[in-house]
């Protein structure tokens, strides 16, 4: 980390003082105060997003949906399966049913009927939904302050994260003309989706709004809380056992106070003063705050919102942005990668206000959390996974 960033954190930035001094990022992230349910929750999630990606692989082909483990094998690197992929398979026997096929002399690995149910059930949420999806996509282009436009690319990263159909291309962006037009990119081979009628800012209210409104409407809010210090806040709500020092909560106040301008609105011209780059910084907050307001989990992981990062118009570093404010969001480091959390939206590992989407998903989650547990209840009983040629398993997965 350069030294005049350091020392613009230290002057500017009100949250955690405990790491301001910290000369490097990786410090940085290792000095943030933990959150355990958070923690526990990502122990769990790391695993899912291995078995989404297997299942995504199996589903690939609708007439034939299975896959070799030999196939699976050979990705077990890029799959993160440390310990190969029959090992990683026989763990989750409710979601993977591991068969021999004796005419191709290979172990293949199919969905079982729970896991091929739950996959339904999530396209089906999704199809339902699709006006939640076209309002989300015309917020997400709303928000970019270049041309009201985004790289496809960057948006197929985080499509599952948005609760995007796989096939949005066609069933989203083609079916609304009047919204969404795809255009050719400055670099070859590359597309930028455009939203092609400007939404007025107000009448896009971001989820933060929504917040200050309710705590407003509030019998009690009156009494407990100044509509003038909620004018510009953001809920917070710090990890367990995290020091609270005066200081500390001084300079949190004093950022709540700071001016907002909402992640819809025009910014204006950038000024280069203490209280220009912390209203720049403010705003950043609203940005990605809604950003993650918009996902059907309220998580993303870190690399995938940093490619919106110069189209939303942020010149900060995204991580360090979440880690400046321990309040509003919680960054994992589970599973070799970043994930970031909106604190506000979870109560004790769980979605507040769930969606259909989130509850079929969770529904797998609730399988991989399973693991072999209650196999004689299940459809995919222990002799479906043990009694597949165990030698043969062992040889296709011997790489891991």
């Amino acid at each position: 980390m350069a030294t005049h960033h350091i020392f613009k954190r230290i002057l500017l930035y009100p949250p955690s003082t405990s790491v301001r001094f910290k000369t490097t990022s990786v410090q940085y992230v290792a000095s943030r105060a933990r959150d355990p349910t958070f923690e526990k929750l990502m122990d769990n999630y790391k695993n899912l997003l291995k078995v989404i990606a297997i299942q995504d692989l199996i589903l690939a082909n609708p007439k034939n949906p299975t896959v070799s483990l030999q196939f699976l094998s050979n990705l077990s690197q890029k799959l993160h399966l440390n310990r190969g992929a029959a090992s990683f398979l026989r763990k989750y026997p409710h979601i993977f049913h591991v068969f021999y096929d004796p005419s191709k002399s290979l172990p293949f690995c199919k969905l079982t009927d729970a896991a091929v149910e739950i996959s339904r059930l999530e396209a089906a949420a999704i199809r339902g939904s699709m006006p939640i999806v076209v309002d989300r996509l015309v917020r997400l282009l709303s928000m970019s302050t270049v041309a009201r436009s985004l790289p496809l690319r960057a948006i197929f990263k985080v499509w599952r994260e948005l609760g995007l159909p796989d096939d949005f291309e066609d069933s989203v962006i083609l079916q609304n003309p009047h919204l969404f037009k795809l255009c050719d990119g400055n670099e070859p081979n590359t597309h930028l989706l455009k939203l092609v009628s400007v939404i007025p800012s107000v009448n896009l209210r971001a989820a933060v709004e929504n917040w200050r409104i309710m705590e407003c409407c509030k019998e009690d809010c009156g009494s407990s809380v100044d509509p003038l210090e909620l004018r510009f806040s953001f809920k917070h709500g710090f990890p367990p056992g995290m020091r609270l020092g005066k200081n500390f909560k001084a300079k949190v106040k004093e950022w709540q106070r700071l001016l907002y301008v909402g992640p819809y609105e025009e910014m204006g011209e950038k000024k280069k003063s203490k209280s220009g780059i912390m209203g720049l910084e403010k705003r950043a907050v609203a940005i990605v705050h809604e950003f993650l307001s918009l996902t059907v989990e309220k998580t993303v992981e870190v690399e995938k919102i940093s490619h919106f990062r110069k189209w939303f118009g942020i010149d900060l570093n995204i991580r360090d942005l979440f880690l400046d404010h321990p309040g509003m969001f919680y960054l994992s480091t589970k599973g070799k990668r970043h994930t970031v959390f909106l604190r506000e939206a979870y109560e004790r590992g769980c979605l507040i206000d769930p969606n259909p989407v989130y509850d079929a998903r969770r529904k797998l989650l609730d399988l991989v959390v399973l693991g072999r547990h209650g196999l004689f209840s299940s459809d995919s009983t222990l002799q479906d996974m043990d009694g597949c040629e165990e030698g043969k398993l062992q040889e296709e997965g011997g790489n891991g």
